[in-house]
């Protein structure tokens, strides 16, 4: 197609169309506006552009050149409203494209303020994918837009978003057509999300032995509470942690769009499928930055545990960390978001978790070890513990020590478990999750998991008699319990009952969460545990 053959070119014209940009995951719309004139060639560009979007003037460039439309004869001024929002990211290309041909007069100014357009050039005119588009959608629909047009390799994420009335761009030939009224583009159908693949690496009936780390992980799923393995190398720490995935339900809808949006803005979405259905498992290594861990950067991105959100973050090697990356934890565990402050801006990134991390009891590693003898030194233990900080654990649930495995367990033949027992593990913390649902549903709670709830849901919910009243007295005058302890021994006895299907929080629940709270009290904890059973 030949555009250069329709209307010629005014002495002087401007094309106004509207676009946005991400700041976090939250859309800023930016008006794309262009003044071409007779002159010298010339491509000036204002509004707080950065590198990539100040280089669209190639690719727009040379992705015109190819419908057969050459620049050299106009002077064209680029200018991206609002001029004190700094501009990041390449999604403005096709709609500084498409300015620039209403500017220079080869398009009617059919675009009204109910229209967004995005998408990055290539040099031979097709549209690049670009990342967030799903969180821009969300936005615009928000904001009032009523139609989108977005790059075709993008339509599979954007087909989840509903409210908008979206058409796929494969190239900019193809839209050009479109506006003129010579072909029509398919709108993009609204999908219903896919079946979950369930494709774990790790199941837990694949673990052999470890019976009180398979109940510790049974609660933390069931309740999403925090949770520390503490053994020697070998013991099983790291597999157990990466059997989380599989006991954890489906994404809902809603939980399935915000997680894919934190993905979608990071560019991890798979293109073929468009969107996250199950819970996201993040690993980073040991030797990740504050701003890898909880988000930041030049151009503001979600961390990891952000990535994380409403999956599972897997710190491994717990103390190697840097300590400034841990500290940096403390607010979004606590909180569920991250907030991000720069000069310029402030953003917010949802970040609530399910934390499993994995540490040796000491540098050596056998420190309690049967075993093997340690050879660390009284002082050198102390300095490894050290590097953990008290407020970091504190916001820690379960703490479970993970011993070596015994050799006949080790050996023996296990059988696995069917998903759909309604003995199997997955089965009792999905019953689990359903029962917390329903309270949240009833408006008995204020948050749909037992560790979010805060103390007035856990007066409603978790209601102690005097027996439990005085369990909970002794924990706190003999375990030193902070009131953030007390609340989270509550959130996780609760998660127990609810294990169990029953209405009441007993005093062998609450003793087998006053026994999770710390290793170094397991004994005296556990002698509580079989007194309220006996009581019971």
């Amino acid at each position: 197609m030949n555009v250069a053959s329709l209307t010629p070119p005014p002495l002087l014209g401007l094309g106004v169309v509207h676009s946005g940009c991400l700041v976090g995951l939250d859309l800023k719309p930016v008006t794309v506006e262009v003044m071409s004139r007779r002159g010298p060639a010339q491509f000036q560009m204002a509004g707080l552009a950065e590198a990539a979007v100040r280089e669209a003037r190639v690719r727009v460039g040379s992705a015109l050149a190819g419908l057969g439309i050459t620049l050299d004869e106009f002077a064209l001024t680029v200018s991206l409203a609002p001029a004190d929002l700094r501009k990041s990211g390449s999604g403005l290309d096709l709609a500084i494209a498409l300015a620039v041909l209403i500017a220079v007069g080869r398009l009617e100014p059919s675009f009204g303020p109910q229209a967004i357009v995005l998408g990055e050039l290539s040099l031979d005119g097709s549209v690049r994918g670009i990342p967030g588009v799903m969180p821009m959608l969300v936005g615009a629909r928000s904001l009032g837009f009523q139609k989108a047009l977005v790059p075709a390799p993008s339509a599979r994420e954007a087909s989840f978003v509903e409210g908008l009335e979206v058409r796929a761009i494969a190239n900019l030939a193809s839209l050009v057509d479109f506006l003129t009224g010579k072909r029509e583009l398919p709108l993009v159908a609204r999908q219903a999300l896919p079946p979950v693949r369930q494709l774990f690496s790790r199941n837990i009936d694949d673990v052999s032995g470890q019976s009180s780390a398979k109940r510790a992980l049974e609660v933390a799923a069931a309740g999403t509470h925090n949770l520390l393995f503490t053994g020697p190398p070998g013991a099983g720490k790291s597999m157990l942690a990466r059997t989380l995935p599989s006991l954890l339900p489906p994404l809902s809808e809603s939980d399935a769009l915000v997680t894919t949006s934190v993905h979608s803005v990071s560019g991890l979405v798979d293109p073929a499928l468009g969107v996250i259905v199950e819970p996201p498992f993040r690993a980073p290594h040991h030797t990740v930055s504050d701003a890898g861990l909880v988000g930041g950067g030049p151009v503001v991105r979600p961390g990891e545990v952000s990535l994380a959100h409403n999956g599972v973050l897997f710190l491994d090697e717990l103390p190697e960390f840097r300590r400034g990356a841990l500290e940096a934890l403390r607010q979004p565990l606590e909180d569920g978001f991250v907030v991000i402050a720069r000069a310029r801006s402030r953003v917010t990134f949802p970040a609530r978790p399910l934390l499993v991390a994995a540490m040796n009891p000491c540098p050596c590693g056998n420190y309690g070890n049967p075993q093997r003898a340690c050879r660390c030194a009284p002082l050198e233990r102390t300095r490894y513990w050290s590097r953990l900080s008290g407020p970091l654990l504190d916001r820690i649930d379960l703490k479970i020590k993970v011993p070596p495995v015994e050799t006949a367990e080790l050996l023996q033949k296990r059988e696995r478990l069917s998903p759909d027992r309604t003995s199997s593990p997955t089965a009792r913390i999905a019953r689990a999750r359903l029962i917390q649902e329903d309270r949240y549903h009833r408006g008995e709670t204020r948050h749909a998991h037992n560790g979010e709830l805060d103390g007035q849901d856990l007066e409603r919910v978790a209601h102690l008699g005097p027996r439990g009243l005085a369990l909970i007295r002794r924990a706190i005058e003999q375990l030193g319990l902070s009131a953030r302890g007390y609340v989270r021994t509550l959130r996780v006895a609760r998660t127990l009952a609810d294990l169990e299907a029953v209405e009441c929080v007993s005093e062998a629940h609450l003793a087998e969460a006053i026994n999770y709270r710390s290793n170094d009290a397991m004994t005296g904890a556990s002698v509580e545990l079989r007194a309220a059973e006996g009581a019971s």
